[in-house]
């Protein structure tokens, strides 16, 4: 191991100032993505198992994980990064593990007290986010009193919000026999995701490029949603079965999937740029998307009392509220320094390059040559675009009351969002 860089990531004032717009825009364009890619699991209502749901959308999750990487930089690229910093490859496992029972949770939710009730329970895993990111990385550390506040008032703010809607899901009108069963599956599923984000800042402050992260984060996701799933289904057998009955609803889940992994790309940027105490409650955007998506495209209000919905919208803004404040109280001088002591106890403990992880905390490859894509990436990227192709064709329109114009409407907008997030961390870290 060197000696440690001679000059501190936030002496580099313009290049992090750029840095922190990037990450905050990152945030925001996961929350579209991530909003959007819990709408196809509005068909565990229609009789399938949530974690047969759940399974399907870690299939997607797993051909996106993959794909893109190889797409955008190559798997040499990703196989070059890790050499850097082989032991995240075990903390990615780990939180993928994490993410596939939380997202098995958020399905049970989304069945017993629906999606725009369940979306702003499962986020108060900013409160987790912060927390661990106090205790574990130094974020807040050294900061001014103001933006300390500023983070606790917004944390303050999305408790009292989440409990609101906690208490629409069991006073509404429309009959929910299950409200505190969903409300407890939400409620545990954002713990766990809150406690995933202690890899993702683990990778990232030492200077694992996201792409190459998240390609060993689905490993755990498939291997743990696999365990559960044949469990579920009584053994290998069983699954085959209930995937076979589900097969023309395959597409919309396994698409599901696939939108996570481009929001939850998006997220991770954010968590690097900006921290995961700041990046994460501007993902959690996702609430109103998903309210947007639960109301507008399925419906979901139809049947409640005004005064319940009025308490579920007023919560959601509530916790939107809460969330920007948070966001927009940016890290000073101070605190990134603090985050740079963090970084320099990693690479200290695990023998990490310390020019590597000072030049990805500015967005800088520190990898030598750009690697070449090869026939693999290629053949990876074929492979995962013959199965949604092969899926497409045996696909059949869901039996669930939808409305089609509000759907295009919200799906220009996610390509809108994503083409401008893609363009600005393209031009500004090469997807670093």
């Amino acid at each position: 191991m060197g000696a440690p860089p001679a000059a501190e990531p936030n002496a580099e004032g313009p290049r992090l100032r750029q840095l922190q717009l990037v990450g905050v825009w990152s945030g925001l364009t996961a929350g579209a993505w991530l909003g959007a890619a819990e709408a196809p699991t509005k068909l565990v209502v229609t009789g399938l198992s949530p974690v047969l749901v759940s399974f399907c959308m870690v299939l997607g999750v797993f051909a996106g994980r993959w794909s893109i990487p190889a797409l955008v930089h190559g798997t040499g690229y990703v196989r070059a990064d890790v050499r850097q910093a082989p032991h995240l490859i075990v903390w990615a496992v780990l939180g993928g593990c994490l993410w596939a029972v939380a997202n098995t949770l958020t399905v049970f939710a989304i069945r017993d007290v629906g999606l725009s009730i369940a979306f702003p329970l499962w986020n108060t895993n900013s409160l987790i986010g912060v927390l661990w990111g106090v205790l574990f990385f130094n974020e807040l550390r050294g900061t001014s009193r103001a933006r300390r506040l500023a983070v606790i008032g917004g944390a303050v703010a999305m408790c009292v919000a989440a409990a609101a809607v906690a208490l629409a899901a069991s006073g509404g009108s429309a009959p929910r026999p299950h409200a505190l069963r969903g409300v407890v599956a939400a409620l545990t599923a954002g713990v766990l995701w809150g406690t995933m984000y202690i890899p993702y800042r683990k990778a990232y402050i030492t200077g694992l490029s996201p792409l190459s992260f998240l390609t060993f984060f689905t490993i755990g996701e498939l291997a743990t949603m696999g365990v559960l799933a044949v469990g579920d289904a009584g053994g290998w057998v069983g699954l085959y079965a209930m995937l076979g009955q589900a097969r023309p609803a395959l597409i919309w889940l396994l698409l599901g999937g696939f939108l996570w992994v481009i929001g939850d790309v998006f997220q991770q940027y954010a968590a690097k740029y900006v921290g995961i105490s700041r990046g994460i409650p501007l993902s959690n955007t996702n609430q109103l998307w998903g309210l947007l998506w639960g109301v507008l495209v399925f419906g979901e209000f139809r049947g409640m009392a005004p005064a319940t919905v009025a308490q579920i919208v007023s919560g959601s803004l509530l916790m939107v509220v809460g969330a920007g404040v948070i966001a927009l109280s940016g890290a000073d001088t101070q605190e990134r320094k603090a985050w740079h002591a963090a970084a320099v106890r990693e690479t200290t403990k695990y023998g990490v390059d310390d020019q590597y992880t000072h030049a990805r905390a500015l967005g800088h490859g520190a990898l030598g040559p750009a690697a070449r894509r090869t026939w693999i990436d290629w053949v990876v990227v074929a492979c995962a675009t013959g199965v949604f192709i092969a899926l497409a064709t045996v696909a059949a329109r869901p039996h669930l009351p939808l409305h089609l114009g509000w759907a295009a409407l919200l799906g220009a907008v996610l390509l809108a969002t994503a083409l401008l997030g893609g363009t600005g961390l393209w031009r500004s870290t090469r997807f670093v």
